[in-house]
């Protein structure tokens, strides 16, 4: 596995090192925003490492510029902004996940093996044909193209994993998920989560794909979220 990491905390860089070590995985060390972006384009990588504050180029504006590429890497932010806006914040600039500095390094392995391990089985999937396609009265998704149509109209704004979530949901209708179950299913972790991020990305996907006459997503009080189209067109 290769880890591009653009981190200017030189006691940060040494720390996932070190476990990079351990684990055997490749990583290179950028401390400069704009240098880690040329970086980024020069080679090929399995998942980005990026930290909020950089020299030259912040992190947000690096991961939006990467994400208006149409790239699908995986990009985990490392921030010591711990509000919950500065976390919307990165996770709206297409950020598959975030870690709150200080962190523990076995955490961060964890969620690069999970991101790494979906995004692997992905492309397994594409490069093996298996069209695994959805299609329900209001949409069609393809697994293997990562398309998304609504009502005939291709939505193209969806990150990864936001598309992962609608598809988990659309595969599942009507079923009650809590956001443990979320995480464990569309993040690929459990212990190490954090439930808000769950609740970001389905305020983000009723933002993009939701109307006052459409909800696809009902909250379900004190359990957690399920998808629902059969009362479409019905409300008040």
């Amino acid at each position: 596995m290769k880890v591009l990491v653009i981190e200017d905390n030189p006691s940060v860089c040494t720390m996932i090192e070190m476990f990079f070590s351990k684990e055997g995985i490749t990583g290179e060390f950028v401390h400069d925003g704009l240098e880690g972006y040329e970086r980024y384009k020069r080679n090929e990588w399995d998942v980005i490492i990026l930290d909020w504050m950089l020299p030259r180029m912040d992190g947000v504006t690096l991961c939006r510029k990467i994400r208006e590429e149409k790239s699908s890497i995986p990009i985990i932010m490392l921030t010591a902004k711990d509000s919950e806006s500065d976390q919307v914040l990165g996770l709206e600039m297409g950020a598959d996940d975030y870690v709150t500095k200080p962190f523990s390094p076995l955490a961060l392995m964890a969620r690069i093996k999970a991101v790494s391990r979906r995004y692997q089985l992905v492309e397994q999937d594409q490069k093996a044909g298996n069209l695994d396609f959805l299609q329900t009265e209001n949409f069609k998704i393809s697994k293997s193209t990562r398309e998304v149509y609504l009502q005939d109209r291709k939505i193209t704004n969806l990150t990864p994993k936001e598309f992962d979530l609608l598809y988990c949901f659309v595969e599942n209708p009507r079923q009650v998920f809590t956001r443990e179950q979320l995480l464990e299913r569309v993040w690929g972790f459990s212990f190490y989560g954090d439930e808000r991020t769950v609740d970001v990305h389905i305020k983000r996907l009723r933002k993009k794909i939701e109307s006052p006459t459409h909800p696809f997503f009902h909250t379900v009080w004190g359990v957690g979220y399920k998808f629902d189209e059969s009362d479409i067109g019905n409300e008040n």
